[in-house]
């Protein structure tokens, strides 16, 4: 047996719970190591890092997390900053905030900052992130894309992101957004890749790359298109796009999902008056359903 450490994703799809149960923020604090959890916030996707490291600086401190420090490189040169990929190697969570996940591309993935964040993950760091903090998770992100339930050619753009995650493509306010459309051409242009949308105050708990449980208020949806006929080899751009026999999967608060074999191996209703299936309850996070942001 390995002694390897387990290794923890908590994929955040934006706009977290911050002022009532915080559900999901709790989950990243105790996974992180509860009262002796040293977070680090990464709010380098913002506009506003400030006011962003105040909110979740306020969070974690009422969570009891022991420290909770920021790490915001200027700049792609400033990602090689020792004193910066020492408060990384110092975490036990990793928090990326939400905002243009096109400059965490281009400030950090690649550097030696990132290459703190990979270590601190194999030695089983928790890496959360929300909103864009979301997209950078899998080797390839979402970094721009049209809205819309339709697919269309050509309609959206990868670009590299950390890889924590691989063989997964992931968007965030999934349904709020409408973002079906573009995740669906996307995973039709590359069907080697599983897409994965995550609702608002929603997050995907992924353990090992393999095992994922929903937390929230929404729903994770995950769309398998390998055995799908698609005409994206030749459709013309911004054409809408043939895609049949993709498998999708709606999972709500309560489902396990095997990512590995696309398959659902869990699911304890949370939301009605009596659970209809036995199951392990991970989270304690049975009154999540009242959480409305």
């Amino acid at each position: 047996m390995s002694d390897a450490p387990s290794r923890s994703l908590l994929i955040i799809g934006g706009a977290e719970d911050k002022v009532g149960k915080v559900t999901i923020l709790r989950r990243f604090a105790r996974l992180s190591g509860g009262r002796k959890s040293r977070i680090v916030i990464i709010p380098t996707a913002s506009s506003v890092p400030g006011e962003v490291v105040h909110v979740y600086s306020t969070v974690f401190t009422r969570l009891g997390c022991a420290s909770v420090t920021s790490v915001n490189p200027a700049n792609r040169a400033a990602s090689s900053d020792q004193e910066l990929q020492d408060a990384i190697d110092d975490a036990t969570g990793i928090f990326f905030s939400g905002g243009n996940q096109l400059k965490l591309s281009q400030l950090i993935v690649g550097t030696p900052l990132g290459e703190s964040i990979l270590r601190a993950y194999e030695r089983g760091a928790v890496i959360a992130g929300t909103s864009a903090g979301a997209s950078i998770m899998s080797q390839f992100m979402i970094s721009m894309g049209e809205e819309g339930v339709t697919p269309r050619q050509r309609s959206s753009q990868l670009t590299a992101g950390l890889g924590l995650l691989p063989g997964v493509i992931v968007d965030q306010h999934f349904d709020q957004r409408a973002r079906y459309g573009r995740l669906l051409s996307l995973v039709a242009t590359s069907p080697n890749l599983l897409g994965m949308g995550i609702d608002e105050d929603t997050a995907a708990e992924i353990t090992d790359e393999q095992e994922l449980t929903v937390v929230g208020s929404g729903a994770v949806f995950v769309v398998d298109a390998r055995a799908a006929t698609t005409d994206a080899h030749e459709a013309r751009r911004d054409a809408p796009m043939l895609v049949s026999g993709a498998v999708v999967h709606t999972l709500p608060f309560g489902a396990t999902f095997d990512l590995r074999s696309a398959t659902l191996t869990e699911f304890t209703e949370k939301y009605a008056d009596i659970a209809i299936s036995a199951g392990r309850d991970r989270h304690n996070t049975a009154t999540a359903a009242a959480l409305r942001h």
